[in-house]
């Protein structure tokens, strides 16, 4: 099957063709680094890391460009508050939001440019906008004058006619028309500004993204994303930016990603409840919340709530449960001989085999993860029922399935080690508290010690059956940071 994406351009799905055979170029509009990165960031991201991961998958060599806003009226402000330098108070956050990002298992990306490093390029595509006649100087600003791009609007609907209705320029302002933007604005005191050929300023925020894509990735280039709330005003202006400095197509495919709700209301400050990644991933093992939104469609608006990771973390339990049972008997290094399976093997053999096709025939139809979800559960529905039934399993097709569990679980962001490293004080005293919460006291102070406990309590607690137990005590090991392998001759752990 052929990759098909939902083009938010034309506004259907279409046969996805780069531009350059075998390789993808990919922009994805970042942060405006003020504070730190909350799940709506997660949300987005993550959704494009699922993407990227596919495509590299299916076979493509991907370049992934994501911008960083570190000039912004939002950074301005949160600085004067602190009494810091705006640059040196947006580099402190945009530190803590990609690590925040990457503790979350969302892999990074080939490029992180920032705003007040590109300044120069911006300033030169302001100039050719303006000798192609698309822009005007205002007293030290400089406009975009959007009624003389005649497609503005193509990829938001908008349509200027209907625009115009109720819409004035407010007093003191320079621009010529309402829907012109800011391609310049004019130094203000207090405000970091870059010398210009219209007097010295910074660049408005839609200037950016047109400039770090062009620039680093070339025009056109291959797909184009960020939150369904970029789409207007934001990349409508990108769009007319580029093609009007250069003449050229920008980007062939756009990508919108299903904003956030929580717990069925929009996610705001005014309503006080926006969630932290830091803090998220302080309850919750980062692989739970890569799950939650991996299962949603790109397009849709998932709802974040308790509940909601809860039954993730269940059914993220039973997808480890078979990794489990499969990778005890994969550890025999031989080569599978399809010659020497019995009749159950080979049917077994042929259906995970068939969960790939499917798979990726789910992925190929516009990235849709809740259908590729689906097979996964498939797969360890029937390979939990193969191995009930049949005792002794040829250890290469075990290993076969693994691999193949392993391969498309990781394109989905599952299997990852956890990164985030923790005190030694701290993680003992978490795990004493763990160890108490399974009704077991133990004398010693060392972590070896108790993980070793643990583990005993984990293994009586698998033969008894009580796998809600087992399971527990796994996920809260690896919540800490620990890995536990079950292996032919006793399970084994170690840091992460």
């Amino acid at each position: 099957m052929t990759l098909k994406l939902y083009n938010s351009l034309s506004r259907k799905k279409e046969t996805f063709i780069p531009v350059e055979k075998g390789k993808i170029k990919m922009y994805v509009c970042g942060m405006t680094v003020y504070s730190d990165a909350h799940i709506g960031h997660a949300r987005t991201y993550l959704a494009f890391d699922v993407i990227r991961r596919y495509l590299e998958y299916i076979g493509y060599n991907v370049t992934y460009v994501q911008n960083i806003t570190d000039v912004d009226d939002k950074i301005i402000a949160a600085a004067s508050k602190e009494g810091v330098d705006p640059i040196k108070y947006s580099e402190r956050f945009a530190d803590r939001c990609l690590n925040d990002l990457d503790d979350l298992g969302i892999r990074k990306a080939n490029l992180y440019p920032k705003a007040s490093e590109t300044i120069p390029d911006m300033i030169v595509m302001i100039q050719q906008i303006l000798d192609r006649g698309f822009g005007y100087v205002a007293d030290g600003d400089v406009y975009f004058s959007v009624e003389k791009f005649k497609d503005y609007g193509k990829l938001s609907g908008q349509n200027i006619d209907e625009m115009r209705v109720g819409t004035r320029i407010e007093p003191g302002e320079k621009k010529h028309s309402p829907f012109d933007f800011a391609l310049w604005k004019q130094a203000k005191p207090g405000e970091p500004s870059w010398e210009s050929p219209w007097g010295k300023g910074r660049p408005g925020w839609h200037i950016e993204c047109s400039t770090m894509s062009s620039k680093y990735l070339g025009l056109p280039f291959d797909i184009h994303g960020g939150g369904m709330d970029l789409r207007f005003p934001h990349h409508e202006n990108e769009i007319v930016q580029a093609e009007a400095a250069t003449g050229k197509q920008f980007a062939m495919y756009w990508m919108h990603i299903g904003l956030l709700t929580v717990n069925g209301e929009k996610m705001s400050k005014s309503l006080g409840n926006i969630v932290n990644a830091k803090d998220l991933m302080k309850e919750w093992n980062p692989e739970v919340i890569r799950m939650f939104f991996a299962q949603a469609h790109y397009r849709s608006p998932p709802d974040f709530s308790q509940k909601a990771l809860e039954n993730t973390q269940k059914g993220l339990e039973r997808i480890y449960r078979l990794k489990e049972k499969l990778e005890e008997p994969s550890k025999a290094d031989i080569e599978m001989d399809e010659n020497n399976l019995t009749e159950a093997e080979k049917k077994y053999l042929t259906t995970i085999n068939e969960f790939k096709q499917q798979f990726e025939q789910a992925m190929d139809d516009d990235f849709n993860t809740p259908k590729a979800f689906a097979v996964i559960f498939d797969f360890v529905n029937k390979s939990n029922r193969f191995l009930e039934n049949n005792e002794q399993v040829d250890a290469a097709l075990c290993r076969h399935s693994l691999e193949l569990l392993l391969k498309l679980g990781d394109t989905l962001t599952l299997f990852q080690p956890r990164k985030i490293q923790q005190d030694g004080t701290v993680l003992l005293e978490k795990l004493q508290k763990l160890i108490l919460k399974y009704d077991k006291e133990i004398e010693t102070k060392s972590i070896e010690e108790i993980i070793k406990t643990l583990i005993g309590i984990r293994e009586e607690a698998r033969k008894q059956k009580e796998w809600e137990k087992a399971d527990g005590i796994r996920n809260e090991l690896q919540n800490l940071g620990f890995e536990l392998q079950d292996t032919i001759k006793g399970p084994v752990w170690k840091k992460k």
